[in-house]
């Protein structure tokens, strides 16, 4: 019987994930969690059914090593990408505010009548944005090498 994959078995390398299903979406929404981004780099592109972001994400998969390590926790760049989106809204994010900023807190997917359903990405400040989907078809990749983070994220 094999075992299942840990966080360490992941290594030095970038992360490049994909969901197709509410639990895949689940690992993503976990490791995007306290991600920050600026509304400047939030982009729809309905004639393409995509809705992406380009966010700065706390790399939970190293933390417990860097604890090991007594060295600094890490921040990467990373694209999130969302496609066969069918329709999207947000709310709390003025799209004039190009330098706010947001975090993100959360990913959900709520199935609907048929295959698709609504993906909500919740950010803090009441912050959201939902998405109508054809299917849950979202990809987490890292864009850049990590570097030092000013701290562990924290949550109250």
């Amino acid at each position: 019987m094999g075992r299942d994959a840990t966080f360490g078995d992941g290594g030095e390398a970038p992360l490049r994930l994909r969901a197709e299903s509410a639990e895949d979406l689940a690992v993503i929404s976990a490791l995007a969690q306290d991600a920050v981004g600026k509304v400047a780099n939030v982009h729809y592109a309905p004639r393409r059914r995509r809705f992406s972001v380009l966010v700065y994400r706390f790399r939970w998969e190293d933390r417990d090593r860097a604890e090991r390590e007594k060295r600094a926790y890490e921040r990467v760049a990373a694209a999130l990408t969302f496609d066969d989106v069918l329709r999207a809204r947000a709310a709390g994010l003025d799209p004039r505010e190009k330098s706010a900023v947001f975090n993100i807190l959360g990913i959900d997917f709520q199935p609907g009548e048929e295959c698709g359903g609504m993906i909500t990405l919740t950010c803090s400040g009441g912050a959201a944005v939902q998405m109508q989907v054809e299917c849950v078809n979202v990809a987490l990749v890292d864009l850049t090498r990590p570097w030092a983070a000013g701290g562990q994220p924290q949550h109250f």
